[in-house]
C-alpha cells in the first residue's frame, strides 16, 4: 500500500518505493532442478535399480503391498519417505507393463 505524508493512520510515513519481495533460496528446498533430475535418470539407467528396490518392485507385483512398505520403511527410515519410493517404483512397474504391451 502507498504511503503518504500524514503522520497518523494506516498510510502513515513518508513515501517510499516498495522493495519488491523476492523468493527466499529456503523456499525452493526440495524442488530438483532440470540438471539433477537429468543426472539421476542418466545414473539410474546405467546401474539399475538396487537390490533391496528389486525386492520392493516384486513384493508390489505379488500384490504384498504391506510388506513391501514395510520394508522400504526399515531401508529408508521414515514412512513418508517409504510412500514416495513405493509410488516411484510402481510407476517403474506401470511403466514396464505400458512397454511390454506394445
Amino acid at each position: 500500500m502507498a504511503r503518504s505524508n500524514i503522520r497518523n493512520g494506516v498510510n502513515k510515513g513518508h513515501p517510499t518505493t516498495p522493495i519488491p519481495k523476492l523468493a527466499k533460496p529456503s523456499h525452493r528446498k526440495g524442488i530438483r532442478s532440470a540438471r539433477t533430475g537429468f543426472v539421476r535418470s542418466v545414473i539410474r539407467e546405467v546401474t539399475g535399480f538396487s537390490p533391496y528396490e528389486r525386492r520392493v518392485m516384486e513384493l508390489l507385483r505379488n500384490s504384498k503391498d504391506k510388506r513391501a512398505r514395510k520394508l522400504t520403511k526399515k531401508r529408508l527410515g521414515t514412512l513418508l519417505r517409504s510412500k514416495r519410493k513405493i509410488e516411484e517404483l510402481s510407476a517403474i512397474i506401470q511403466e514396464q507393463r505400458r512397454t511390454a504391451a506394445h
